[in-house]
Formats: structure tokens, sequence, C-alpha cells
């Protein structure tokens, strides 16, 4: 894939209605974007075109995966993409993409390319942290995890562990002032 022009949408020929556009978004895509997060990648993408008299209503449909790796054991894994997103396409003096959803472009244009548009919606559709299925349901055996296991301090010995560090920092002069607020709680404050 050495430019993105399949990705152009001619709309000067097409008539006014509703048009179908597929695409099959691999690797390469996200190679031309220089986004190497992406190991592989399968993601089809369907487009509705609506053509009015002064505007076009888009409509992106995606489904497929991406492979990542976990943020937790680096496990590679495929992350499944199911997204939409909609774009009204309008034309203005000057090309202006501020908005998310709306798209303005100048009146002599012929085309527009929606390769960016597909880019940010799957990359956006990427939680932010990354957690291998296997690892939330306990099925992925890894190497990491098992070194991550061998460090685990039970429970049992963790609140053990607290309440002899409690018991500890406290100096034993400090354990008498605490018999005579007692005692005073205990004579409601008359002494």
């Amino acid at each position: 894939m050495k430019d993105l022009k399949e990705f152009d949408i001619s709309f000067i020929g097409l008539k006014e209605g509703m048009h179908q556009f597929e695409y099959k978004i691999e690797k390469e895509f996200f190679d031309f974007f220089n986004y190497d997060e992406f190991y592989n990648s399968e993601v089809n993408v369907g487009v509705q075109f609506l053509k009015k008299a002064t505007m076009f209503e888009l409509s992106f449909q995606f489904n497929g995966w991406v492979e990542i790796n976990c943020d937790v054991t680096n496990e590679r894994y495929h992350q499944p993409i199911e997204t939409s997103i909609d774009l009204v396409v309008n034309f203005g003096d000057e090309f202006n993409d501020e908005n998310e959803e709306l798209l303005i472009i100048p009146y002599s244009e012929y085309k527009i390319n929606i390769a960016q548009y597909i880019y940010e919606a799957i990359v956006l559709d990427v939680p932010l942290k990354r957690i291998h299925p296997g690892l939330e349901d306990g099925t992925l055996h890894s190497e990491v995890l098992e070194k991550l296991k061998e460090f685990e301090i039970p429970e049992e010995v963790e609140e053990v562990d607290e309440n002899k560090e409690i018991n500890q920092d406290i100096d034993p002069r400090w354990n008498k002032l605490k018999d005579i607020l007692i005692d005073k709680n205990t004579s409601n404050g008359t002494s």
C-alpha cells in the first residue's frame, strides 16, 4: 500500500442516494500512518455514503480485530474492534475538520479521502488498559504470570504483618496513656 488512493471517494460522478463501500484493513494500513502498536489486524469496514444535493452523510461500521500486547503479561492477543462513527460532509469556502462529526470541504473538491477517519476510529476503539481475555477468565498460562504468582503475598499473611507492625511501632510508654483515656471514658469524663 504505497498510498491511500483506494480510500478516495470520488463523489462528482455519483448519483444522489445511498452508496455502499467495503474495505478490509490490515497491518499495512497502519504502517502508512507509522503506527506500530498493532502487530496484525483484520478489520472490515462498511461505509454507507448518502449523497444529497448540498451535502453527504457517511456512516462507518467497523468489525474485526487487532493484535496487540497485554499490558500485564506482554502476551499478544486479538482485541475485538466493533464500533461505528457518523460523519457529515458539507461544502464551504475552505477546508475545516475541527469538528469530529462535521467535515467542511472547499466547493472545488471532487473527492474525499476517508483513510484518516478509519484509522482514528480503530485506534480509539482499543481500550487504554489492554488486558488479555485469558487473564480475566483464568485460562492464560504464561511465564510472566507464574513469576508474578511467586511474588504474591497471601492475604492472611498481609493482615498479620500489618497488625504486628502497628503493635511494634508503638512505644510501650504510650500504652499507659491509652489506659488513662480508657479510664476517663468509663468514668464519664469526671475525675
